[in-house]
């Protein structure tokens, strides 16, 4: 999955399906494909119906949307994951040490990514070039008390519940679409790809 974001949380109904939706919108027009699974989901279930009235705000239909349980294959062919809680990050990186590098709380991320200038002497995959510069503020940053880096699962909330969630999505990627969209990262129109 070149350019490829994952989102992964628990049963791929609520959150990473919101998240995936938000990314879309966001990362438009970039070359950066989004998709999203869960660590204990049932395969082929539609969206929670809250996050689905969310992600339709997209301008996308969320009506075809179905879960997808978590495979290692989806975490080796992703250049960045991003998860809704630690557990979640941690199933993850158990499933394929691999990509421990490149595997994040959604709210770490963003947290990481907004510390951090992009990086003005790395072409190529701008994915990959913002995950590094993620990578060096890990190091660099005090460390946040764990639970500022878990989403609060919705589920079995209120449709405000699943409106204030999807704010703290939102606010979490913004910082990773202004890192992808720096002027380093831009292709070129000829180097756009084709649809």
């Amino acid at each position: 999955m070149a350019n490829g974001v994952l989102f992964v949380c628990h049963a791929n109904l609520c959150r990473s399906p919101m998240a995936e939706y938000a990314a879309r919108r966001l990362l438009a027009g970039r070359p950066v494909l989004v998709t999203s699974a869960g660590t204990d989901a049932v395969e082929g279930l539609a969206m929670h119906p809250y996050a689905a009235e969310i992600a339709a705000e997209t301008g996308e239909d969320p009506a075809s949307f179905r879960s997808r349980r978590l495979l290692p294959e989806h975490l080796t062919g992703a250049t960045l994951v991003l998860t809704a809680t630690r557990r979640q990050r941690s199933i993850c990186t158990a499933l394929a040490p691999a990509a421990l590098h490149r595997t994040f709380t959604l709210r770490q991320f963003g947290r990481l990514a907004a510390a951090v200038e992009p990086p003005v002497d790395e072409p190529g995959d701008p994915v990959q070039a913002a995950v590094a510069a993620a990578a060096l503020a890990r190091g660099r940053l005090q460390p946040a008390p764990g639970e500022a880096d878990d989403l609060r699962d919705p589920v079995s909330g209120t449709p405000e519940d699943f409106r204030r969630c999807a704010e703290e999505i939102d606010r979490a990627l913004r910082p990773l679409a202004a890192l992808i969209e720096a002027p380093p990262y831009a292709l070129r129109r000829d180097e756009a790809p084709s649809h």
